[in-house]
């Protein structure tokens, strides 16, 4: 019975066609000469590129472009103060980048919270279990 179905199923299947098939013939090729805008814009430009070869004036220091392009650039002297400056503070950022690379911590320790000297009453201590500390000197880091 199971096979029978199956049967039925794929003859159903082979007699529906979907519209997404590719049994049709392929599109005839349109004909693409040399007459089409883009190989006319390429022999124009052409063109123009030699007679601008041909009619362009001689390469000298007096050519508009290049006295345009004079306007608008800076002098030499602009630059080298301009980069004497950058150089400087290169090297003011430099020394800085060493200073902190070649810091070294302090040499003494510092206590946190000082007054832990003070922080129980005298009387609650046994004999022996505490310090002196009345001749301890407070140093500074330039004593060391």
């Amino acid at each position: 019975m199971l096979a029978a179905r199956n049967a039925v199923a794929c003859c159903s299947r082979a007699a529906r066609r979907s519209a997404s098939t590719s049994s049709h013939h392929a599109e005839p090729h349109a004909y693409e000469g040399f007459a089409t805008p883009f190989w006319r814009n390429v022999v124009l430009a052409g063109l123009a590129g030699a007679a601008f070869y041909k009619f362009a004036p001689e390469a000298s220091d007096n050519v508009y472009l290049t006295r345009w392009i004079a306007m608008y650039t800076e002098s030499s002297n602009y630059w080298l103060d301009r980069n004497a400056e950058h150089t400087a503070g290169s090297q003011t950022a430099s020394e800085d980048t060493l200073l902190f690379k070649e810091a070294k911590p302090a040499l003494q320790r510092r206590l946190r919270y000082p007054m832990v000297f003070e922080q129980r009453s005298p009387f609650l201590h046994g004999v022996g279990a505490t310090v002196d500390i009345r001749d301890v000197v407070v140093k500074s880091d330039g004593d060391l």
